[in-house]
């Protein structure tokens, strides 16, 4: 590209910073949130990339490669990026980032090629996989990445009063990881990451069906049967689903037809896992911080916390009242939003916060 000296331009930098692209990314297992400043949430798309074989390069991306996933050619595979909320594809996962960062800037007045972006990350990963995420969106365009753990993300989007001298605690259930955090004056008191979440869930699903019934399903069935019966909880109504799938003895198909109340059973390792992570991140939570969490209560967030009864369950376990944030799905991405309206302020702070952090 030919240097164009106009572009350092104080009155020309001015007139771009008003129509400048600042992007916040949810960057999940499950699905990708894109955040445009000042517009609001422009793209909610699973995190699907579909790929021919030979030439490694993407033919479908998001919600369209999500739909052929299972129904490819033996020359297409419909795979997902990412596992337990980091990166195991790394040039797919650029492809991806690629894809949404273009797709966001038709939301632009003008087409600035290099956003500024904010991305989410589990607040376990390693550096290593930290630096993968950031070089990936630098590849796919940025021209600045700054990361910001969820737990934080999702406390600035469900609005927790994290910058004050109150406590306030947040769990974040993905589809990769369940993220347990504590705050109170801007930083984290403590923070528990677990990679056990929805896509365990589906997984166990599976495998309850596998080992009851004989019957291999699908990931999108098991996502489906959760989404529709699945809870923690015994619920007012216990409802019933039919599976379809194959029959492993047979290898003919074949429906079952199961209740809530086993899929609760199917479900009962992971919440149980997720529980105790939660019981155990109260347990060494200060005494003063646990008096004000049982005033303002503990706050859910994330496609997980839309889990029928966990609400309940949660409750009748910690003995402090649980609820959920306003679309609790786009918290993460909401707070990547709240980070781009004040940059300067919060990356102070939330790099502040970073190196103040006392739990990892």
């Amino acid at each position: 590209m030919a240097f164009n000296p106009l572009i350092n331009n104080p009155i020309t930098k001015w007139f771009l910073g008003l129509f400048s692209l600042d992007i916040g990314i949810d960057l999940g297992t499950a699905n990708t949130l894109v955040n445009v400043r000042n517009k609001g949430i422009v793209i909610n798309e699973p995190s699907w990339v579909a790929i021919d074989k030979k030439t490694k390069r993407p033919v479908a991306i998001g919600a369209e490669a999500k739909e052929i996933a299972g129904r490819t050619p033996a020359n297409i595979t419909a795979i997902r990026p990412l596992r337990d909320g980091v990166i195991s594809e790394f040039e797919i996962t650029e492809a991806m980032l690629e894809y949404f960062i273009a797709k966001a800037h038709e939301h632009s007045f003008v087409p600035i090629p290099s956003p500024r972006v904010v991305v989410g990350v589990p607040s376990g990963v390693t550096e290593v996989e930290k630096r993968a995420v950031y070089d990936a969106t630098m590849a796919a365009g940025a021209r600045e990445a700054f990361l910001i753990e969820e737990p934080m993300a999702s406390a600035l989007g469900a609005g927790l009063p994290v910058a004050e001298p109150l406590g306030s605690m947040v769990i974040d259930i993905g589809g990769g990881t369940t993220e347990v955090a504590v705050f109170s004056m801007g930083g984290i008191v403590l923070s528990r990451s677990l990679r056990v979440a929805g896509d365990e869930m589906d997984q166990d699903i599976i495998q309850y069906a596998r080992n009851k019934y004989n019957l291999l399903i699908g990931e999108r069935m098991a996502e489906k049967v959760k989404m529709t019966i699945g809870s923690a909880h015994p619920l007012w109504e216990e409802k019933t689903f039919t599976l379809r799938g194959r029959n492993l003895v047979s290898g003919l198909p074949e429906a079952v037809e199961v209740s809530s109340i086993e899929v609760r059973e199917a479900l009962a390792a992971s919440v149980n896992t997720i529980v105790a992570a939660i019981k155990d991140a109260i347990d060494e939570t200060p005494p003063e911080i646990i008096a004000d969490l049982m005033e303002s209560g503990v706050c859910m967030a994330g496609g997980g916390a839309l889990l029928q009864g966990l609400c309940e369950r949660l409750q009748e376990e910690l003995k402090i009242r649980v609820w959920v944030a306003e679309d609790p799905m786009t918290c993460v991405a909401r707070g990547a939003g709240r980070v781009l309206e004040d940059y300067d302020n919060l990356r102070r702070l939330l790099v502040g916060l970073e190196r103040g952090s006392t739990a990892r």
